[in-house]
């Protein structure tokens, strides 16, 4: 823990800047520029709106429009970062084969830039909730720990996935298909317990509480929406699990990030 410690501190200025110039260089050659940012959660919201509430019929649920919009801004977040982990190092070969750099610190690189479009999200989030008249309450000032906890889940992950992606040159298209898989069964645009909760509850609670995406989704639309708490032991639980997955992602590439010169 030291040695990750004074890494980051060591590294932190170097990863903020990647985060500012990847920011940049994504919109510098378009037309719309930063609207990006606005109009790409909002074209994505009224798609999948248009699927959940009109073919499927899932409009009912209170504040629908912004209940998928919230399922979205968490899921392209946590997709983004896991997916973009696996070819990370390689994509990074230039910097890798010249100078040290941590391997993990490319992942923080990945959170905050779609840690920043997420944020972009979240406050058209809030205008929305404005104009649907969303009631005011105090659990909404869960949504930053929860965000934080987000944040966790997706390191936690990325670090075992990126040290994977150098050796495993499918892991790719294995990962583009759990999380395929993972997007369906998280709730994105549809409730959990709406759809699951009086015909299968077992199943219900197995993909709630055995899927920390769909959980910390879950918990930000009850505090946001409708006043409701965190799931508490759920979330503390999932918390612990995801520091000993990180410590042992993080432990695995010190010991084999030599080694990843040579493969890449």
């Amino acid at each position: 823990m030291k040695r990750f410690n004074a890494d980051v501190k060591r590294f932190w200025n170097y990863s903020t800047y990647n985060v500012k110039a990847e920011l940049k260089s994504e919109v510098a050659g378009s037309f719309l520029s930063w609207l990006w940012w606005i109009l790409d959660p909002l074209l994505y919201m009224l798609v999948y709106a248009f699927v959940a509430g009109v073919i499927f019929g899932a409009s009912s649920k209170p504040y629908f429009m912004v209940f998928v919009f919230i399922g979205l801004n968490c899921w392209q977040f946590f997709n983004r970062v896991v997916r973009n982990s696996v070819k990370l190092v390689s994509n990074k070969k230039a910097i890798v084969t010249k100078v040290y750099i941590p391997k993990y610190m490319f992942v923080f690189e990945k959170i905050g830039t779609n840690g920043f479009k997420m944020l972009v999200s979240f406050v058209i989030t809030a205008v929305f909730m404005i104009i649907y008249q969303v009631p005011l309450s105090w659990t909404m000032l869960w949504l930053l720990p929860l965000l934080l906890m987000l944040g966790l889940v997706a390191f936690a992950f990325s670090t075992i996935i990126m040290h994977f992606g150098v050796f495993v040159e499918d892991l790719l298209n294995i990962v583009t298909v759990g999380l395929q898989l993972v997007f369906y069964l998280s709730g994105v645009f549809y409730d959990l317990t709406d759809r699951l909760a009086h015909k299968y509850p077992t199943i219900c609670d197995l993909l709630t509480y055995g899927n920390p995406v769909a959980l910390i989704m879950t918990d930000i639309r009850n505090t946001l929406l409708y006043g409701g708490q965190p799931h508490f032991l759920a979330l503390g639980i999932w918390m612990v699990v995801c520091l000993l997955i990180s410590v042992v992602g993080v432990k695995i590439i010190y010991k084999y990030e030599n080694s990843y010169v040579k493969i890449i």
